[in-house]
């Protein structure tokens, strides 16, 4: 963890202390998950080129969607369970033969994890005026915003650790159908094809961060306003004088070392 840098109250180009109304991480955890032998589900008629196959290959996987819940840690106040349920999108080459040429099809699968982190404490409830005349006319109420605390859920794209097509009969893994309607609106047909006679299974390297955050109320020492330094550039010029200014990246066609990387 970085060090955390302290200020001097003496400073001179501190102007005033001011109070700002911010989110508060009261507790963290950082996270390496190999989930192994995850069963994909596949939508379509994408099930009947899997049972068709001789052979598959992972093109590659991305975290379409994430459910989070935070639930009160019973006995142990100020804590919080997270259930964190990740839902991915894979891609394969599919092979009928030898000799065939690959098509490819799109899978789901997911990943549950749970933690506990602490969010401290309290109820209040938190009622916010708005600037909507029309609402003022009506007087309407507002509802009213609780201080409960949030989980926050940052995570990379999975590494694609293993793939495996397997004969049905040798799947212990059920199949998954309970994926929200942000990932069946990614595929056409979500109907299932019945009795299915192969499953694919992958095992999927997972790093994240989880966060248990709080609406908190900080006094900060305030230097001055963040006055931009810079005019905006409103250019219409040629593109491609405006290409040759761009530097070229140099770091893209040519990777650090491995010391750099650690720096």
């Amino acid at each position: 963890m970085a060090d955390v840098p302290i200020i001097n109250p003496n400073d001179t180009r501190i102007n005033d202390a001011v109070c700002v109304d911010t989110k508060r991480i009261f507790d963290s955890c950082v996270s390496k998950d190999c989930t192994e032998d995850l069963r994909v589900t596949f939508f379509g008629g994408a099930q009947e080129l899997i049972d068709r196959a001789d052979n598959i290959k992972t093109r590659d996987c991305d975290i379409v969607a994430v459910s989070i819940d935070v639930e009160d840690v019973p006995f142990n106040r100020g804590y919080y369970n997270v259930d964190i349920n990740f839902y991915f999108r894979l891609r394969f080459d599919v092979y009928g033969g030898p000799f065939s040429n690959p098509q490819t099809v799109i899978g789901f699968t997911n990943f549950e994890k749970k933690c506990i982190l602490f969010g401290s404490e309290g109820d209040v409830k938190v009622f916010k005026s708005t600037l909507n005349r029309c609402s003022d006319r009506l007087d309407r109420p507002e509802s009213p915003q609780y201080t409960n605390p949030t989980a926050k859920v940052q995570a990379v794209d999975p590494v694609v650790l293993d793939t495996d097509i397997v004969d049905i009969h040798h799947c212990r893994r059920p199949l998954f159908t309970a994926f929200p309607d942000s990932v069946r609106g990614l595929v056409d047909d979500i109907n299932f094809r019945p009795n299915p006679r192969k499953a694919v299974l992958v095992t999927l390297g997972l790093f994240s961060i989880v966060q248990m955050e709080r609406d908190v109320q900080l006094l900060m020492p305030a230097y001055d306003y963040c006055v931009p330094d810079r005019e905006c550039d409103c250019s219409t010029a040629d593109p491609c004088s405006t290409f040759q200014n761009i530097d070229f990246p140099v770091d893209d066609f040519f990777p650090p070392e491995k010391d750099e990387c650690n720096n």
